[in-house]
């Protein structure tokens, strides 16, 4: 792999489909927040995983869950590192040689897709808003752009797969109490470190 091939970074969103996470907002007492519907930005909640789920995915996962991208919630489990670290994953970009950054499990739909969030002051261009300050790209060119700052992964972090569930499905499982909903937060994403790594074997090679 000589870098990120774009066959294999993908980001299927449908612009302007009134999310089922219009729902979850109001569970959590957002109801200034509205909706793509009313062209208005995206808004985002942390999602915490009781530990007894008994989907190892999520379990004790915190999942970053954003509204109207698609008919149903869509999100990124942030708090998964892998053992595959960057330079591994972009073997050909040499100046990362010595970056010993985790690449982290985002879901386990599309595991052979790479997706990243990165922070920033003002929008940069292939990324869609998750939330203030914060933006979800899959896109190649901007991803590669990042890492070729002098400080690569400042404000940067890179997921391989994303949750999704059915329509319904996950409202239901937040009425059964398997889940804990938290503001979204810049700090809880990019500061907070997991004693939980994935293990490597859960990304097969011939996914990547």
């Amino acid at each position: 792999m000589t870098d990120v091939s774009p066959a294999k970074i993908r980001f299927r969103v449908r612009r302007g489909a009134p999310g089922a996470l219009c729902a979850l907002l109001l569970l959590f007492g957002a109801s200034s927040l509205t909706c793509a519907d009313d062209a208005k930005p995206l808004t985002a909640i942390l999602l915490v995983g009781k530990a007894e789920l008994p989907d190892d995915d999520f379990a004790k996962s915190v999942v970053l869950v954003m509204n109207n991208l698609g008919p149903a919630p869509v999100g990124i489990v942030v708090n998964r590192p892998t053992r595959i670290t960057v330079p591994e994953l972009f073997p050909n970009l040499t100046r990362l040689a010595r970056r010993h950054d985790k690449v982290y499990f985002g879901g386990p739909v599309e595991l052979g897709a790479i997706w990243f969030l990165v922070r920033a002051a003002t929008a940069p261009e292939h990324a869609t808003q998750a939330f203030e300050g914060v933006y979800l790209s899959a896109n190649r060119e901007l991803l590669l752009k990042l890492l070729d700052r002098p400080n690569p992964m400042d404000g940067l972090r890179i997921f391989i797969g994303h949750a999704a569930w059915a329509p319904g499905q996950l409202e239901s499982e937040i009425d059964r109490g398997a889940w804990t909903l938290e503001r979204a937060d810049p700090d809880a994403i990019f500061n907070g470190k997991s004693e939980h790594a994935w293990p490597a074997q859960r990304v097969p090679n011939d996914e990547l």
